[in-house]
């Protein structure tokens, strides 16, 4: 208690002398543009994704001709500290990752990403009167503050960055085509400020184009305090992805530095009544993801062995997990889950001054979307009081669903535990696994590889994409749980740990 309210003491101090600093000297920088040379128009605010009509110009010549697909996406994140309440009602300390835009989609549990247009609204004003009499949108003091703008100066990035740590850490989703600015902020750890710790962020098997922007230190940069880095990606094959720090990651990971990623298929932007089958073929065009079969075995969206004739809209789905051509990854609702675990001796010793032991690392909490059962059942929004007296949803995802029979759920399952192999099963409702590792599960001649299951297994760093089909399934409760019997616990505390509950009505 004394050493937090010294804390107290220093962090309006910390704050000040940031605040006093001239601007000149501030090193945190945010970008977002609103126009590239792949996407040269602006998109306005509300904008849709466009439709996916035809390939997009490949970035080869300064000025794009033809059709621009995808979008300018942006999302601003922090690199701290934080804390999270356990479902035995403990506070865990944590090394974390904070948002710094989209923090009112983050609180509800929606990813943070938006287009640069919404980015780069001012945080904290009245959202824009778009239907002014004016020429030019005007600031309507009677509008809802927009919560979900970037923080761009430099003092309220601190002010919100600290503590302000989430598990996981921000969603962050992306269509294919898109480009995608990434911006990082260190701004430090207030509950060991005799740590410089840097931070980076390494996207987990994403096929990156070029290693300045992997994360890895070694092959490219770390942040240090008080700087920021902004992360360029072009959005790849669809999938089902994650991220996480990669400055000592077996330290950072344990502590919660990690967090989901995915990027949704041109299939759910190809246009009504279009066969799917016919527009993978268009695809095929692309130089950018061009599939050709004969000489290319990783080839990551073959065509369907069969044109099925599967049209888009059909029977209202429009949504899917993948470019299948055949309409069999379509789902109606879909769940992220990221699976964790961690040991509550190694981050007790994170907050202290003492060295943590590796060797002696033994998870005794298991986490889905940071919450052990039954707090897993809970909605999203989970408020928890730091040390510095402020409450903040530390864990914003939900891990539960109600459905309606005869939807179809796609679980975007990862794994992002240190040191255990974990399983989940399904009681009632059949599994099936389409893709590993955000590669669809079908061979090169186009046969579907899928296969039905009552549970998976994953080890650390493997991702997973099932369809949960509840046609012909009784409304009710049903179970996603581990059989894992010492991974059904809250350290001490028995009946927890991985299992949530899937309401079918």
């Amino acid at each position: 208690m004394l050493r937090e309210q010294q804390y107290r003491r220093w962090l309006p101090t910390i704050l000040l002398c940031l605040v006093a600093l001239p601007a000149s000297a501030q090193s945190f920088r945010v970008q977002c543009p609103p126009t590239t040379n792949l996407h040269p128009a602006v998109l306005p605010v509300g904008s849709q994704d466009p439709a996916y009509t035809a390939p997009a110009a490949t970035g080869q010549t300064s000025t794009p001709t033809g059709v621009v697909n995808g979008a300018i996406k942006c999302q601003e994140i922090s690199g701290g500290d934080g804390y999270a309440t356990t479902a035995d009602g403990n506070q865990t300390y944590m090394f974390s990752f904070g948002p710094l835009s989209g923090l009112g989609l983050i609180a509800s549990g929606q990813p943070g990403t938006q287009i640069a247009s919404e980015f780069n609204l001012p945080y904290n004003a009245p959202f824009l009167d778009l239907a002014a009499t004016k020429p030019d949108p005007t600031y309507k003091p009677s509008l809802p503050l927009n919560m979900n703008g970037a923080i761009t100066d430099p003092a309220e990035m601190m002010n919100v960055g600290v503590m302000n740590g989430n598990i996981p850490a921000p969603l962050i989703a992306i269509n294919e085509d898109d480009e995608f600015f990434l911006t990082l902020s260190n701004v430090g750890m207030i509950m060991r400020p005799d740590l410089f710790e840097q931070h980076t962020v390494h996207f987990h098997g994403y096929p990156n184009a070029s290693s300045y922007y992997d994360g890895v230190p070694d092959a490219s940069i770390a942040i240090n305090i008080g700087g920021s880095f902004t992360y360029y990606y072009l959005a790849p094959d669809a999938g089902t992805y994650f991220w996480h720090c990669h400055i000592t990651p077996p330290e950072h990971l344990q502590m919660g530095m990690v967090g989901q990623l995915y990027v949704r298929p041109r299939q759910n932007r190809v246009p009504l009544n279009t066969n799917l089958y016919t527009a993978l073929q268009t695809q095929q065009l692309d130089l950018r993801t061009a599939c050709n079969v004969t000489a290319d075995i990783l080839c990551a969206t073959p065509l369907p062995y069969v044109n099925t004739n599967f049209i888009q809209g059909t029977n209202g789905y429009t949504k899917y997990a993948y470019n299948d051509g055949d309409g069999s990854t379509r789902y109606d609702v879909e769940l992220p889950i990221q699976i964790h675990g961690f040991d509550p001796n190694f981050h007790f010793v994170g907050m202290t001054f003492n060295p943590e032991g590796f060797a002696d690392m033994k998870d005794k909490h298991f986490l889905l979307n940071g919450r052990s059962y039954p707090d897993t059942v809970n909605p999203p929004g989970q408020v928890t009081a730091a040390s510095d007296g402020i409450s903040r949803p530390s864990q914003p995802m939900s891990s539960t669903l109600t459905v309606k029979a005869g939807q179809r759920i796609l679980l975007r399952i990862s794994d992002l535990d240190v040191s255990e192999f974990q399983t989940l099963a399904s009681l009632g409702i059949p599994m099936q696994v389409i893709a590993l590792n955000a590669r669809l599960l079908r061979d090169q001649a186009g046969n579907n590889l899928y296969y039905n299951t009552n549970s998976i297994t994953l080890g650390g760093g493997e991702s997973l994409d099932v369809i949960l089909d509840t046609t012909g399934v009784a409304p009710g409760t049903y179970f996603l749980f581990t059989p894992q019997l010492d991974h059904l616990s809250n350290d001490a505390e028995n009946f927890g740990g991985l299992m949530t509950e899937i309401v079918v009505q």
